[in-house]
């Protein structure tokens, strides 16, 4: 699968992809609107970017907890519950009057919620979509989000013009509800993965065995650590340019939808393996600019180039797929995506408490450079995310029957770029 065309003609891709482009909508515009009602009210950059960038946090307790959900739950279900629980709390957050600390812990729910079942999304497009669909539908979802976000924080921001916060709010509750009935309606139920019960057993020994592989830990954390690093230097927009925050952000999700374009569509494998190193040094270096502090349009530019960057991500999780066996797929994408949503609100929160203390353009150039650092010292480790043997074995829980032995494919598979080694 290789075109756009194919790929949204399979009526099932064409509802998750609608489903997902509501959520991103409404949670974008959510959180500016949340950003400046807790700016507004505590004048704070830590507990601004907090409250924009920290509810991934949450994804710890879901990744240590009930994250074997993604597998033990029939797909529509799981993302149904997740759309309903964010329903919710969007509705919640339009409420006037509710404290600061309500609404921190609404966000926190919403994002546990979702940290358990998200991975559920990403490994149902292995089943929706013919064998080779995964990298061009994960890039156009991933695309999803920049427009999304583009269209988000630059609306989201048109709208603070005009309407206060909790209107906002009501205007991504509707988006909430779409979402909610195009998961529900248009996309056919299917089996859970594996027969075993989402328990914290199960995903404490899954996430062992995922953890034990050296090629998956050196995925993981380079999938993590720099990106995070990088969003916080987006998470200090709203301090450095005030109430134009919005096109800084429209910049930066611009340049994440070019990357996923580009590298998702247009790049072959081979291509996709040579890009990662340029790439994964692209995101950090447009940021140690800051540290002249340029005027809105500069930094905007300097957004946007930056985030091409992030798309090195897609051929890490092209990897990472690779080395996880099927049963344990929607756990193994969860953890990712758990990890690298924690490591951004961390990252965000320090962001914020060294603004408290630094100018913030230096505080942005700051991480910038933590993050080229990071990125330089973790690429010799990608050397071990070179293909397995075709078995892979996750250990059966005690009672559960004999471990599950499943083909992931022959060992000609993705291996690391030669300068990634």
């Amino acid at each position: 699968m290789r075109t756009y065309s194919e790929l949204f003609a399979v009526n099932e891709f064409r509802n998750l992809f609608l489903a997902n482009c509501a959520g991103i909508a409404a949670h974008t515009s959510s959180a500016l609107a949340l950003g400046s009602l807790t700016y507004a009210v505590t004048g704070s950059a830590a507990l601004t970017a907090l409250s924009m960038f920290g509810a991934p946090l949450a994804g710890v307790l879901g990744s240590l907890t009930l994250l074997s959900a993604a597998d033990s739950l029939p797909p529509r279900r799981a993302l149904t519950l997740a759309a309903l629980v964010a329903l919710a709390g969007t509705a919640t957050q339009a409420v006037p009057g509710l404290p600061i600390g309500l609404r921190f812990a609404v966000i926190m729910l919403v994002a546990y919620v979702g940290s358990i079942v998200g991975g559920a999304r990403w490994s149902l497009l292995n089943d929706i979509l013919p064998p080779g669909g995964y990298v061009l539908a994960r890039s156009t979802m991933n695309a999803s989000v920049g427009v999304m976000q583009i269209a988000g924080f630059g609306a989201g921001g048109l709208l603070l013009v005009w309407l206060t916060p909790y209107q906002v709010f009501l205007i991504a509750t509707a988006l909430r509800a779409l979402a909610v009935a195009t998961t529900w309606f248009g996309i056919r139920e299917r089996p859970a993965r594996t027969g075993e019960r989402a328990s914290t057993a199960r995903t404490m020994r899954v996430n062992r065995e995922l953890w034990a592989d050296r090629g998956r830990r050196a995925l993981y954390l380079n999938l993590w650590l720099p990106s995070g690093l990088v969003v916080g230097c987006e998470a200090l927009f709203l301090p450095y340019a005030g109430d134009r925050a919005g096109f800084l952000f429209a910049a930066g999700a611009l340049g994440m939808l070019a990357g996923d374009v580009v590298v998702g569509r247009f790049l072959s494998p081979a291509a996709r393996r040579r890009c990662v190193l340029p790439l994964r040094l692209l995101l950090p270096l447009p940021y140690l600019v800051f540290l002249l502090h340029p005027d809105l349009a500069p930094a905007m530019l300097l957004a946007l180039v930056a985030s091409f960057g992030f798309a090195a991500s897609l051929p890490l999780q092209e990897w990472l797929i690779d080395r996880c066996p099927p049963e344990a797929r929607g756990q193994a994408l969860g953890l990712q995506q758990n990890g690298m949503m924690t490591g951004q609100a961390v990252f965000a929160a320090l962001a914020g408490a060294v603004a408290d203390v630094l100018p913030t353009h230096r505080a942005v150039a700051l991480l910038a450079f933590l993050a080229l650092a990071t990125t330089l010292v973790l690429t010799r480790s990608l050397r071990h995310a070179r293909p397995v043997p075709p078995q892979v074995v996750l250990q059966a829980a005690p009672g559960s029957g004999p471990s599950s032995s499943v083909d992931v494919g022959p060992p000609g598979g993705v291996v690391a770029d030669p300068v990634d080694a």
